[in-house]
C-alpha cells in the first residue's frame, strides 16, 4: 500500500500467499530464547507446509547460525490478534515477551541501520491497537530480522502515526471505489500492472472494472 495505493486496489481481492522463506522464519521464531534445534524446527516446518522446497532447509541452517549470535527474549504469547475499533485496524502480532515488549518477523534481511518503513508502519499501526486495547501508551516495538538474526527497537514518532492516518484516508477511498493517485516514486517500471494502469485514466474504478 505505502508503495502504491494503485497496486493496493489491484490485488486488494487475491488471497494472501505467505511465501516459503516466511514460512521458516516465522515457524523458528516460535523457538527464539531457547535453543534452536535445526532438525526439530524443520520438522514442525514441514508439518506446516508439506510441499516446501527441501532446499530451504539450508536456508533454516543458516538463519538458526544468525540467531545464535544474540540473545533472543523468550515469547510468553504468539500471534496475537491486535485490534483497534476507533482506527478500524486488525492485525497480528508475532511474538509477546513476559515485560510486555513486542514483535514483528520478517524474512527480509536487516538494513545497515534502521527499519524499513513498512515495518515502521506495521508498528505504529501496532501501537494503536495495543493503546486501544490496554489504555496505555506505547512507544514502539522490535522488528526481528531472522536470516541476520537481527532485532531492531522501533519507537513510533508523531510522524509514523500521521502516515498510519493518510494510509487509512486513501483506504477509505479505494474501498469507496476512488481511483487512488500514483505517487511519485512509484516503481510502475517493475509492476505487473503497468499497462492495466496506464490505460485506466482519472476514472472511477467502478467505471473500469
Amino acid at each position: 500500500m505505502q508503495a502504491c495505493p494503485v497496486r493496493f486496489y489491484y490485488e486488494r481481492n487475491e488471497p494472501v500467499v505467505e511465501s516459503d522463506r516466511y514460512a521458516v522464519c516465522k515457524q523458528l521464531s516460535y523457538h527464539l530464547g531457547t535453543p534452536l534445534d535445526a532438525e526439530a524446527i524443520w520438522q514442525e516446518i514441514l508439518t506446516v507446509s508439506p510441499a516446501i522446497d527441501p532446499a530451504l532447509k539450508e536456508f533454516l541452517g543458516l538463519c538458526i547460525t544468525a540467531c545464535n549470535k544474540s540473545e533472543w527474549k523468550p515469547a510468553v504469547q504468539h500471534d496475537v490478534k491486535g485490534v483497534s475499533n476507533k482506527h478500524g485496524i486488525v492485525g497480528m502480532i508475532d511474538r509477546f515477551a513476559a515485560d510486555g515488549a513486542f514483535s514483528i518477523v520478517r524474512a527480509a534481511g536487516a538494513m545497515p541501520f534502521g527499519t524499513y518503513a513498512a515495518d515502521r508502519l506495521r508498528i505504529a499501526c501496532i501501537a494503536f491497537c495495543l493503546e486501544e486495547m490496554t489504555g496505555s501508551d506505547v512507544k514502539g516495538g522490535w522488528v526481528e530480522y531472522i536470516p541476520d538474526g537481527v532485532a531492531r527497537f522501533h519507537e513510533v514518532q508523531p510522524r509514523d502515526r500521521q502516515q498510519v492516518i493518510a494510509t487509512l484516508h486513501k483506504l477509505k477511498g479505494i474501498h469507496d471505489g476512488e481511483m487512488p493517485q500514483h505517487p511519485l516514486n512509484a516503481p510502475c517500471h517493475r509492476c505487473k500492472y503497468k499497462e492495466r494502469c496506464e490505460s485506466s485514466g482519472g476514472h472511477r474504478l467502478s467505471e473500469l472494472l
